[in-house]
């Protein structure tokens, strides 16, 4: 039995250790917003945070987080109301969107980072996400938008 803190909410999963934590969150707890990609952590896909750090759950095994904070897409905010959630929808972020959850909760990590990031700092962190349909402009473009909102910003 593995517990930890999953959005702010205290649960248990029985599965064997070495099961990626992507693979606990979409099929025993439901939460899909968790994306698969490559299953090699090179993707960005599947990004969550763990204890508020950006992480690949495609190959993160469940003894890593045993006791630990893991926030998904789900728990940025309970209504979409993050500033970075808001901003996505106000430039209109995704193409086909298989991405944008990864996308997103790396940039939630940039921005607690880095409040104010240039267009090198974006780069730098969201390096890591790769979008299929090429929609970086608009991510940075987005990321740019979540950090003027304020005094909310960057609440993850």
């Amino acid at each position: 039995m593995t517990s930890f803190v999953l959005n702010g909410k205290t649960v248990e999963v029985d599965l064997d250790p070495a099961t990626p934590l992507l693979w606990a969150l979409r099929d025993s707890l439901g939460l899909t917003g968790t994306k698969f990609g490559c299953g090699m952590a090179l993707c960005g896909a599947c990004t969550v945070h763990l204890d508020g750090k950006a992480i690949r759950s495609c190959v993160a095994p469940l003894s890593r987080v045993e006791g630990k904070q893991v926030t998904t897409i789900e728990g940025l905010s309970p209504d979409s109301s993050h500033p970075l959630q808001r901003a996505w929808i106000e430039i209109d972020v995704p193409q086909c969107g298989y991405c944008q959850s990864g996308q997103i909760m790396s940039a939630a990590v940039l921005l607690r980072e880095i409040p104010k990031p240039t267009d090198q700092d974006i780069d730098e962190a969201m390096g890591g996400n790769i979008c299929r349909c090429g929609t970086y402009p608009r991510i940075r473009r987005a990321i740019h938008r979540a950090a003027e909102m304020a005094p909310e910003r960057n609440k993850s």
